[in-house]
């Protein structure tokens, strides 16, 4: 009796300790099959302490592995000064709390809205944040072809172009494709067999590299590497929602990409018959559609958008919709559809909050070119290391990241739990005098 009972009363005090520490944090995230607990709501991941100031989210899988022999894309540089406004400089969630709270249960770590005409930065999470783009960084690459390349060139594609991994336009061999077709392919379903056809015109896949970094740089998009024409993931691929923003912006001025980026179906050129393939007939035009939930679906107001995915860079997407002669842009990175939650559905929001916030109300603002030459000038830049140290900026205004709470709660609950196994202490030692 003796000798049990000290093991009885530390079961129970063990067992008190859990219901403690349960109440100060709250129910654990997630329950093993056996308990059959429902699944938590969906919750913004708290970025607030910069987790990606200075380089991307590690990767999932070895696409980013750097080849035998190829140097290790270091870092960019990070600005002293944000580029758009000092408040940018936030990591969480920036915004006017007079507009009404952010939407809940956005699943993008960064994400921006802004005014396309005015260009004022309405709200934004982590807008500095650096991210993979994925496939949005298809809107750099159109930017360059449209300034560079003629759009009724007509060309036959290598191999190695029609049968590139991911998305594609449909391109096969023997085809005849004007830059046309591929600029709309690229922008409507995100061909990547048309990104490296684009990019063997624009002098090879290192030329096009640096044909879109130097565009992104001269717009002001100082968080932007390309590292793939296309978005696949590849050593040092970079961008934030601020840099998409500037990117998207500037494409929506020329009215060729405004068109494509709005268009729901296009006529894709076929194939003639592979005589390398037995029994294979001839290969005829088809009716593309865009990836562009929003858009097929007739969202009001949706002008168009580009979508991206990848294992590492999860769901990204840029886009615009028009109301009442306003135009409202939103930017999502590193994002999921989780359950119910769908991406499209959290889009939607992003635009609607967008549209409730006055004419005015702005956090930062989206540079111009010129502004851009002007900033880069007179701006020093910070080069990272390893040992950088995180920006100690906290966000202003309203949203869905709360670590303030949650570091409390955590706190109290530590307490709780440090108090409890002290007792448990004392009392075993008076048990064990008995």
């Amino acid at each position: 009796m003796t000798v049990g009972r000290p093991r009885h009363f530390a079961r129970a005090l063990i067992a008190g300790l859990a219901v403690t520490v349960g109440m100060t944090l709250g129910p654990a995230p997630f329950c093993s099959p056996a308990t059959a607990a429902p699944v938590p709501p969906t919750t913004t991941p708290v970025t607030d302490h910069c987790p990606h100031r200075i380089d991307t989210p590690p990767p999932v899988d070895e696409s980013e592995v750097v080849a035998p022999g190829d140097p290790t894309p270091t870092p960019l540089a990070v600005p002293e000064t944000p580029v758009g406004g000092e408040q940018l400089a936030a990591c969480g969630v920036v915004a006017d709390p007079a507009v009404g709270p952010i939407p809940p249960a956005l699943t993008s770590a960064g994400w921006l809205v802004a005014d396309l005409d005015t260009g004022e930065v309405i709200a934004a999470k982590d807008p500095h944040g650096r991210y993979r783009p994925a496939s949005t960084i298809k809107v750099l690459l159109a930017l360059v072809a449209l300034d560079e390349l003629d759009l009724d060139t007509v060309i036959t594609p290598t191999a190695e172009e029609w049968s590139t991994e991911g998305d594609s336009c449909g391109m096969g061999p023997g085809g005849r494709y004007t830059n046309r077709d591929l600029l709309t392919g690229l922008v409507m379903v995100s061909g990547n067999d048309c990104a490296n056809a684009l990019a063997r015109q624009l002098g090879g896949v290192d030329t096009a590299l640096d044909k879109m970094n130097e565009r992104a740089h001269a717009l002001g998009a100082l968080d932007t590497r390309a590292a793939s024409p296309s978005g696949l993931d590849a050593p040092g691929m970079s961008s934030s929602p601020y840099d998409l923003a500037l990117i998207f912006r500037e494409a929506m001025h020329d009215s060729t990409f405004r068109s494509m980026i709005g268009m729901r179906e296009y006529r894709f050129p076929g194939y003639p018959r592979r005589p390398d393939v037995p029994g294979d007939t001839d290969h005829p035009a088809y009716q593309m559609h865009t990836s562009n939930q929003l858009l097929l679906e007739g969202y009001p107001g949706m002008i168009g958008g580009k979508t991206g995915y990848t294992d590492d860079a999860r769901k990204t997407y840029v886009g615009v919709t028009e109301r009442s002669g306003r135009q409202i842009m939103v930017v999502e990175m590193f994002g999921l559809t989780v359950g119910t939650n769908s991406y499209w559905d959290q889009t939607k929001a992003l635009f609607d909050y967008g549209f409730r916030a006055p004419e005015g109300v702005t956090v930062g603002d989206l540079v111009t070119p010129p502004q851009a030459a002007a900033e880069a000038s007179a701006t020093t830049t910070v080069v990272p290391s390893p040992t950088a140290a995180p920006r100690t900026v906290t966000a202003t205004g309203t949203g869905t990241d709360e670590p303030t709470r949650w570091s409390v709660r955590l706190l109290i609950g530590l307490v709780a739990a440090l108090v409890s196994v002290l007792l448990l202490l004392v009392a075993m030692r008076l048990f064990s005098r008995r």
